[in-house]
């Protein structure tokens, strides 16, 4: 019996974001560890990672919430001309 796994795209949450921030981050300035020392740096990418990670995730979710009120909106507009259309044929 094999089954077939459906891939969603879910949006990830806040934390693997910010994890995922603070490794690149980590990794684009590892030369300036040596300058500021390994917990300064440390504590440094952690706050921009939760900065970034904050902006990013709700631009994606001002970007759903503007995508649902289009759907929304082209859903009423179908369902107002659909209406007009019926009263016309009436008369």
């Amino acid at each position: 019996m094999s089954q077939q796994e459906t891939v969603t795209e879910t949006t990830p949450n806040k934390k693997q974001v910010r994890k995922e921030l603070a490794e690149k981050l980590t990794g684009a300035l590892a030369e300036y560890k040596q300058e500021l020392g390994e917990k300064k740096l440390a504590n440094r990418v952690k706050e921009v990672s939760k900065l970034i990670s904050r902006d990013l995730l709700k631009i994606s979710k001002k970007k759903q919430h503007n995508k649902n009120n289009a759907a929304k909106k082209t859903r009423t507009k179908a369902k107002a001309e659909k209406g007009a259309k019926a009263k016309v044929e009436k008369k």
